[in-house]
């Protein structure tokens, strides 16, 4: 994969002017555009969505009516092709046929608002407003390596891999989108394991819907992606699940619901409006009573048009790995809601580890301020003022959740993350 990356003077340039405006526009407002609760500006908004099971809380609001509830009637819930469709539909905004924010990657917020992955690195500003859901991705890889002792210990396709290069082969393995989770995760895995991702593997970027039939024709070796099209790939047994990202860090962080910062500023009402209504679908689907029906609603043509028992059995920690082992791993499900909110609430110290493994990989110059780009891109305040309204105790909410461990036993400390980098063995930085 040829990555480009943006000048670091033209990156720094772009964001520290969006952060100066976005300030100066706040100075303006010392009382926060938050700071009372009204009827919103607007009556709808456009939000994209991928067919991936994490995308669940903005179906569910619109098929419940909770849109509706809190005085977004006209809301339009717009299936994306791709990534770079999300992308390039968010760069348009609603008013020129796009989208005005949806169900995005995490580190895109990052990426988008520093131009990073756009036309001519022309930044978007773009705010992470919630989580939307924990772990439940998966790391798949081809029937062919079903005996190779290949798992959550990726060391074993070393040599076999070493062979492939040796033999003039490539060795494509499969990702969503630079820099965004499912990149992050695969190389972090492969990492750990001894494997250069930037050097032993073919990095490709696959949407999250061609995964399965790419394996299937034999275009990659591996994958990562969310579900359910890992589930779908054992179902019809093209491949295998080496691990889920939950096992690579327990309760790790996901997608969120990002929006164009334009959008938000201009219609302060209605974003809260969007954020409770939303965060009433997270409290749904997080119930187990409600699983069953999640999944029939999201099989739906118009949703993700996959069979049902491709979606109900891993968003409720049931895993078939699809090389006999299975296990019911309620500590592996997907998280939406949380206690009180926590899986809900968008912690910066999370958004500190996205910026700096996008550092680690080159995605992110080294040298960019990643406090400064972390506080003005996440808006937690405004989810405080949304689940206040809702009655949420919000006290334990703060910028970050603490230390978190991997599963090689590494260690992130967000009020250190030069010294996480410092500590890894295998990186590109620029």
């Amino acid at each position: 994969m040829t990555l480009i990356h943006p000048t670091r003077r033209k990156v720094l340039q772009s964001f520290t002017g969006m952060a100066a405006t976005a300030v100066a526009a706040r100075t303006l407002l010392p009382g926060g555009a938050w700071a009372a609760t009204g009827t919103p500006e607007v009556t709808g908004a456009t939000l994209g969505f991928i067919a991936l099971t994490d995308s669940a809380p903005l179906i569910i609001a619109q098929e419940k009516g909770f849109y509706a509830k809190h005085g977004m009637p006209d809301m339009l819930i717009e299936k994306q092709a791709s990534w770079g469709a999300t992308r390039d539909n968010m760069n348009l905004g609603s008013q020129g046929g796009g989208i005005d924010g949806g169900h995005i990657l995490r580190p895109k917020t990052h990426l988008y608002t520093t131009g990073s992955v756009m036309q001519n690195n022309n930044p978007l500003p773009i705010y992470t407003l919630m989580g939307l859901n924990e772990q439940c991705q998966g790391i798949s890889v081809t029937q062919a390596y079903a005996d190779s002792g290949v798992g959550l210990d990726s060391s074993p396709l070393k040599d076999i891999f070493a062979a492939k290069r040796a033999a003039g082969e490539e060795i494509p393995v499969a990702m969503t989108f630079p820099g965004g989770t499912h990149d992050l995760w695969i190389r972090y895995w492969l990492a750990a394991g001894g494997i250069d991702p930037t050097t032993e593997v073919d990095l490709i970027v696959v949407p999250p819907a061609q995964m399965v039939a790419n394996m299937k024709v034999g275009n990659m070796e591996a994958f990562c992606v969310g579900e359910p099209w890992n589930e779908q790939l054992v179902n019809q047994r093209i491949g295998f699940t080496a691990c889920t990202t939950g096992e690579l860090w327990m309760n790790h962080p996901e997608k969120v619901l990002g929006m164009r910062a334009d959008w938000v500023d201009s219609n302060p009402h209605a974003t809260k409006a969007i954020l409770m209504a939303i965060m009433e679908a997270q409290m749904w689907c997080e119930e187990a009573a409600n699983k069953d029906e999640m999944s029939e609603i999201l099989s739906k043509r118009q949703w993700y048009n996959v069979p049902v028992a491709d979606i109900a059995a891993r968003i409720k920690g049931e895993i078939n790995y699809g090389n006999g082992r299975e296990e019911n791993r309620p500590d592996l499900a997907m998280r939406f809601w949380g206690e009180n909110g926590s899986t809900s609430f968008p912690w910066k110290s999370l958004d500190t580890w996205f910026v700096t493994e996008n550092k680690r990989w080159g995605y992110l110059p080294g040298d960019l301020d990643t406090a400064a780009l972390v506080n003005e891109t996440n808006r937690s305040d405004l989810w405080i003022e949304a689940a206040n309204e809702l009655g949420i105790d919000t006290s334990a909410m703060g910028d970050s959740r603490g230390v978190e461990t991997f599963f090689d036993g590494v260690s992130f400390d967000p009020a250190d993350p030069d010294g996480y980098l410092d500590g890894l063995s295998i990186k590109t930085m620029v």
